[in-house]
């Protein structure tokens, strides 16, 4: 069953084929199940090929499978392959996994949309992209599929380009993407200029003898092109506005893809990161910060999208969190359970804003637990996985983080139990400014039109996936939309069993313990510290939770809570545009008027006049009468005859 492997590449990447050289002949909606037979194709690959590692001892889990060389140029050579290994395999079961569920449900989100079939042509690109950039043997097949990624995200997140605020999110994403990935870049140098190779297992085994100042350089340099991708401190701007792609977008790009990669490439790089201590810090600070300042943010928007995409950055915060303090298995395990009921966080919404014509606007929905009682049900799953509530998955990974964290350093711990609150918080306040309370949605305008500051699925005017068509009660959509979110739903709640903290039930972490090794912060602590301070973190998210009931329950109307300093993410846009735009364009004009025209024009334009005046001065001896030349022949003459005399007599 390991032959399976190049199945799992290969699905999406023919199904990317097929789609966009015959697409059009196959029509809608047989575009869309093809792309998510493509990809249920290559999940039922990935768990052929987990049964048979799971068939062999842990010290022989890890199978390299070379197809042709790539690059051979002397002394570099780049192989085509995978590496098949408990931490590439998890990674590949729950992306298409997820990704298929997300295929399914947009076969009906976007059944309306002119451009069905480009869509699905992306999808299945995003995730062949994806499945390389995880499965790959080496670090530079693994930047192939980061920058496929990459290009994928502008192509979808800018897929209604016609939007002006869509073309500019995409390239905003592609932009930010650029500059942690240019540190991406140049730890490759670093890499193949140490080891010689980039394979990992090559890498791995010459790590022995590397000083401690080229182990730090090249783990923050692969750090900042992880912050980039898993939008943290300072690139994480391009996350929120990437919610002008569609919602299934959004649910790919936040679970199964994408923001995912920078937490699999630290994990990856581990052996590199157990050289650097002071990396490890700064990985664990970074991402602590991050968790609590994106929560933070998220407790003052309105529109349901970007409420759901900061809490994405905060989640990613804790993973980082996770990997900073060697907790690599819990970090992975917390990537699968978000990948569960983010997924679903962003479907449900999909749901709500199909349900509402479009609407996005927290404040203008409200009541829809009645008339979206499948959407409402399994949101709420979810809003407790999130929140850190037993037994849903959610509780126990990011327990374990925490855990780890406080093993590490009590600091870090009491940030990430703060942003544990601030969870609880912003998503009971999401829960019910939408499902509960007052049916505000029956006075909104017409057309579901989003207040000033919110983005719309779609222009008013023009229809997608199916929307436009709701002039009377909202009501669910069909079962190819609903179905996801129930099997979404179940995983939220089952998730936790991949790695409970008793009763030697810890399996993700004894899965990954070839790849990462044992977990250390967690090794010396006692069971009883270990649940006081499970309990101690559900006492905090029922606080949040209560908190949030109390304040928002009965009174949708709170501006003070909504400071503006939280609603504009602290201005970090605007600052980025002061300094980056309008300071950069400001030295391009300095540049423009002081360098290029003064040095470089100038001494261009110093050369041609001098050129230019010293042919005028001999342009003079150019008279054209013969008596001239023969007189100047003459005096030549006599010149030279003068010196030779002169030297002759000496």
């Amino acid at each position: 069953m390991i032959h399976a492997a190049p199945a799992i590449l290969l699905l999406p990447l023919v199904g990317f084929a097929v789609l966009t050289f015959s697409g059009r002949r196959l029509g809608d909606p047989a575009a869309g199940w093809l792309a998510t037979a493509a990809v249920a194709g290559s999940f039922v690959a990935s768990v052929l090929v987990f049964a048979a590692l799971v068939g062999h001892d842990s010290a022989h889990r890890s199978v390299e499978q070379v197809y042709y060389r790539w690059i051979p140029v002397g002394g570099f050579q780049v192989n085509v392959g995978v590496l098949l290994d408990p931490l590439s395999i998890t990674m590949a079961l729950f992306v298409t996994g997820v990704s298929t569920l997300i295929h399914l449900y947009s076969i009906s989100y976007m059944k309306a949309d002119p451009q069905f079939r480009k869509f699905f042509v992306y999808l299945n690109l995003f995730v062949f992209s994806m499945l390389a950039l995880v499965l790959s043997n080496n670090f530079l097949f693994t930047f192939l599929g980061w920058e496929g990624v990459g290009t994928c995200s502008y192509l979808l997140i800018a897929f209604w380009f016609d939007r002006d605020t869509a073309a500019s999110a995409g390239k905003k994403a592609f932009i930010v993407n650029r500059i942690g990935d240019f540190g991406f870049v140049i730890a490759l140098f670093l890499i193949f200029s140490r080891t010689g190779t980039l394979d990992y297992r090559g890498v791995f085994s010459h790590l022995g003898g590397v000083s401690g100042g080229w182990a730090t350089a090249v783990a923050l340099l692969l750090l900042a092109g992880a912050v980039g991708k898993s939008a943290q401190l300072p690139l994480w701007v391009w996350l929120p506005d990437a919610m002008e792609g569609p919602t299934p977008v959004s649910a790919l790009i936040h679970a199964a893809t994408m923001v995912t990669a920078g937490v699999f490439l630290m994990t990856r790089a581990s052996p590199i990161l157990h050289l650097t201590p002071v990396s490890l810090t700064i990985i664990a600070a970074l991402g602590a910060v991050t968790a609590l300042v994106a929560a933070t943010v998220a407790c003052a928007q309105d529109d349901i999208k970007r409420v759901l995409a900061y809490s994405t950055i905060s989640q990613l915060g804790y993973m980082f969190l996770g990997v900073g303090a060697t907790a690599y298995g819990a970090a992975t395990f917390h990537m699968v359970s978000h990948a569960f009921f983010k997924a679903l966080l962003f479907l449900a919404a999909g749901s709500v804003i199909h349900a509402l014509n479009n609407e996005q606007d927290m404040k203008r929905m409200g009541g829809l637990a009645k008339v979206l009682p499948v959407t409402a049900g399994t949101f709420a799953v979810a809003w407790l996985a999130i929140s850190g509530i037993p037994p849903f998955c959610g509780f126990w990974s990011k327990d374990a983080i925490l855990g780890a964290a406080y093993g590490k350093s009590p600091i870090l711990w009491a940030i990430g139990v703060v942003t544990v609150l601030l969870t609880a918080y912003y998503m009971t306040r999401l829960m019910v400014l939408t499902f509960t309370g007052q049916a505000r949605w029956e006075t909104a305008r017409p057309g579901g039109s989003p207040t000033p500051g919110h983005s719309a699925e779609r222009p008013a005017g023009e229809t997608q996936g199916g929307h436009g068509d709701h002039a009377g009660e909202p009501h669910e959509g069909p079962w190819i939309m609903t179905v996801p979110l129930i099997v979404l739903a179940g995983l939220s709640v089952v998730g936790g069993l991949l790695d409970l903290p008793f009763l030697n039930l810890e399996f993700l972490d004894h899965w990954l313990d070839p790849v990462v090794g044992h977990q250390t912060n967690l090794a010396y602590q006692s069971a009883g510290l270990k649940v006081g301070l499970l309990l101690a973190t559900l006492v905090v998210a029922l606080s949040g939770i209560a908190l949030a009931r109390g304040l928002w329950w009965r009174n949708w109307r709170r501006p003070e809570l909504e400071p503006a300093l939280l609603a504009n993410n602290y201005y970090a846009d605007d600052f980025y545009s002061r300094v980056f735009t309008s300071g950069g364009g400001a030295m391009s004009r300095f540049l423009a008027a002081a360098v290029d025209n003064r040095v470089i024009d100038g001494t261009v334009n110093g050369v041609a006049a001098l050129a230019r005046g010293g042919g005028t001065v001999l342009r003079r001896a150019q008279t054209g009468y013969v008596r001239n030349y023969a007189l100047g022949i003459a005096a030549g003459t006599v010149v030279i005859l003068g010196f030779m005399l002169s030297r002759a007599g000496s």
